[in-house]
């Protein structure tokens, strides 16, 4: 993508020095163009989706000429936030394209992504890194306990940074607490609904499903899982799992959260 846009590119690399290069590094090229979740109407924190409005603009933006003359390179991220109505919008674009445009979708879970616009890209799959060399990038940021971390995101680097930078490590830990306490009957199953719609759902059932996983890795060696549970049935925690996942996916619709989370929680007790 830099490649694209430097004005000297060498062996298809961006040379890191001509003006191109410099106002890419400083996030103020004119012809490199983001699309994310923008911030709510209300300014409670950023949208769950991208909206027909964002891919509107973005193809406005890309009808007019290249300033620097070039290429114009596109990123939407996360592309499988798209709703509906955005993702048809896009295939407009893709249908039509600009001269030297280039577009480029990152999506972790690509199947969300209506068969359309997958059909009309090129797929390129990038594979975690080994741990080994997650650890030592992660330190290289300075994170203290990169390995709490990169256990807590699955193994992704990029993903254990982000956590570690916006307390949600401290969300898996409250999580992890609020399951063990609702399997031991501790808990006000209705009041842990509502705290959790409150505050994150969809990275709490993140975190809710992989301690599942973990707790049945766990159990099936002997060991004492993240939970702490004496005894659980393997079967019934994989099938809480994808509840969990399942749960995930239909927050990302109209549908009250606290309703779905009471449901999902009731399972688990």
């Amino acid at each position: 993508m830099r490649a694209r846009l430097c004005q000297q590119p060498a062996d298809g690399e961006a040379c890191g020095r001509c003006r191109a290069c410099a106002l890419l590094a400083a996030g103020s090229h004119p012809d490199r163009i983001a699309v994310t979740l923008a911030e709510r109407a209300d300014g409670k924190g950023l949208r769950s989706e991208i909206v027909v409005d964002q891919i509107r603009e973005l193809g406005q933006r890309l009808a007019m000429a290249s300033q620097f003359g070039g290429w114009q390179v596109a990123g939407i991220d996360p592309a499988d936030a798209l709703n509906a109505a955005a993702a048809n919008a896009l295939l407009k674009t893709l249908e039509e394209p600009t001269p030297a445009t280039l577009i480029v979708l990152v999506a972790d879970a690509p199947w969300r992504l209506p068969a359309t616009i997958r059909s009309r890209c090129q797929r390129v799959d990038f594979r975690l890194p080994s741990r080994e060399e997650a650890l030592a990038w992660l330190r290289a940021q300075g994170l203290a306990d990169a390995q709490a971390a990169l256990d807590a995101a699955g193994g992704n680097p990029g993903l254990a940074l982000a956590f570690a930078r916006d307390g949600a490590l401290a969300r898996r830990d409250e999580v992890a607490r609020d399951l063990a306490a609702l399997a031991q009957g501790r808990a006000d199953m209705l009041a842990l609904a509502r705290r959790w719609a409150e505050d994150a759902p969809v990275d709490r059932l993140w975190f809710a499903a992989a301690l599942a996983a973990d707790e049945a890795r766990a159990q099936a060696r002997g060991e004492r899982g993240p939970l702490g549970l004496a005894a659980a049935d393997a079967d019934a925690l994989n099938a809480w799992f994808a509840h969990a996942n399942r749960t995930r996916e239909l927050l990302r619709g109209p549908l009250r959260a606290d309703l779905a989370l009471i449901e999902l929680l009731a399972a688990w007790r």
